[in-house]
């Protein structure tokens, strides 16, 4: 008797799963249309738009201010322990980790004179949907 309880509670437990990650994408993916009239700053009026999110590139390794840069200057001084690239991250915080969610970074492509402007400020959130 016991053990028929346990597969029933089990299986409950799946189906609970299955259904609250069901609607928690549901909830978590913001839907925004492909095409959207706003302002364009080459045709100074408001035209159709269509949307694209940009993707993030692999950030140059010998930029002013990069990390690969930051530590081959270390490696070439040879002071220490190279400063923080050494050490440990600290996980005792509260505050540690990645943020679950990014920013968004659209570029808006005019329909009229085919030049694209970008987004002023980005939001937060999980997935991004175009309908």
């Amino acid at each position: 008797m016991m053990l028929i309880n346990n597969d029933f509670a089990d299986s409950f437990r799946n189906i609970f799963k299955l259904l609250k990650s069901s609607l928690l994408y549901h909830y978590l993916t913001m839907k925004l249309p492909k095409n959207i009239k706003r302002y364009c700053p080459y045709c100074k009026k408001h035209t159709e738009h269509t949307i694209t999110i940009t993707k993030k590139k692999n950030p140059s390794s010998l930029t002013y201010g990069s990390k690969v840069r930051a530590r081959r200057r270390g490696q070439a001084r040879g002071l220490g322990n190279r400063g923080r690239y050494s050490k440990p991250a600290i996980s005792k915080f509260k505050m540690t980790g990645k943020k679950s969610t990014k920013k968004t970074d659209f570029r808006y492509e005019c329909k009229v004179c085919k030049k694209m402007h970008v987004q002023r400020q980005g939001f937060r959130a999980k997935k991004i949907e175009f309908k």
